[in-house]
């Protein structure tokens, strides 16, 4: 049974909308989510065939999904885009993915959807490396480069009308514990996230670039893929100022990393 989203923001026919209960079995946990202003809608990383349909299910609450206009792709993984076969066939959304990546979803839709649907590449418009600004309802939505965070074409969102950095992978957490939508305690937070920020960030000169790009935003809430978000100007500058000075990537390899194997795996 699919409960109820959590209401990041809903404010003068704009709202934003967190989906953090579709995965079931072993998928990883990932939350999605859904924007609306005026008539027009967007779904950020909708995921695979583990959400698709609870989430077509949740968000039929809110609007017509035949109707949805876009979907956007933070990057390329399973758990963000795999099921855009079954969006494309059943809405009539476009797709917003880096331009390293839209050459690369043709992969993911058979032939059979493309006749049905058309030439699927003019359903896909490719971010430019620098990112951009879309129009959206009576405002409009920005899409900030995040690239090697983890993905060479990796990219978040802004919403200038809620504040919300929807930020991917950046301040994703396995594991947490928490039954609020919300980190409250950052110090006790971290040993969520710091294993999976050191593995799959590239390099800490990359998350500091990146800080520094986000504390020129007016943001009220930052928030990622898997786990609780960041809200309030304390939490976000405390994460701000811990992934600035985390070694991550490249940062932590060493040369015992790189040994041919000499043990043996079973496959089941």
């Amino acid at each position: 049974m699919v409960g109820k989203p959590e209401v990041l923001y809903r404010k003068n026919g704009h709202a934003c909308l967190a989906f953090n209960d579709l995965v079931e079995g072993h998928g990883v946990q990932s939350n999605q989510f859904l924007i609306m202003d005026d008539n027009q809608s967007m779904l950020l990383d909708p995921g695979g065939d583990l959400t698709y349909i609870p989430l077509n299910m949740a968000i039929t609450r809110y609007i017509n999904p035949k109707h949805l206009d876009y979907i956007f792709a933070s990057h390329q993984d399973p758990d963000i885009i795999a099921s855009i076969d079954r969006w494309v066939m059943n809405t009539s959304c476009q797709v917003l993915v880096s331009k390293l990546w839209g050459r690369f979803l043709p992969h993911l839709v058979s032939s059979h959807i493309d006749k049905q649907v058309g030439d699927f590449n003019k359903r896909v418009t490719e971010i430019p490396d620098e990112g951009a600004r879309i129009p959206f309802g009576n405002n409009e939505l920005v899409l900030i480069p995040a690239h090697f965070l983890h993905s060479v074409g990796n990219f978040q969102l802004y919403d200038p009308i809620s504040k919300i950095l929807f930020s991917g992978d950046m301040g994703a957490s396995i594991g947490s514990q928490t039954d609020t939508a919300y980190v409250d305690d950052f110090a006790a937070h971290i040993p969520f996230m710091v294993g999976f920020h050191q593995r799959y960030m590239c390099s800490n000169r990359v998350t500091g670039l990146w800080a520094r790009m986000v504390r020129k935003l007016d943001i009220e809430m930052i928030v990622p893929q898997h786990g609780p978000a960041f809200k309030g100007p304390k939490i976000i500058g405390q994460f701000l100022d811990w992934i600035s000075d985390l070694e991550c990537g490249v940062d932590v390899l060493r040369q015992s990393y790189f040994e041919v194997p000499s043990g043996f795996i079973n496959p089941k």
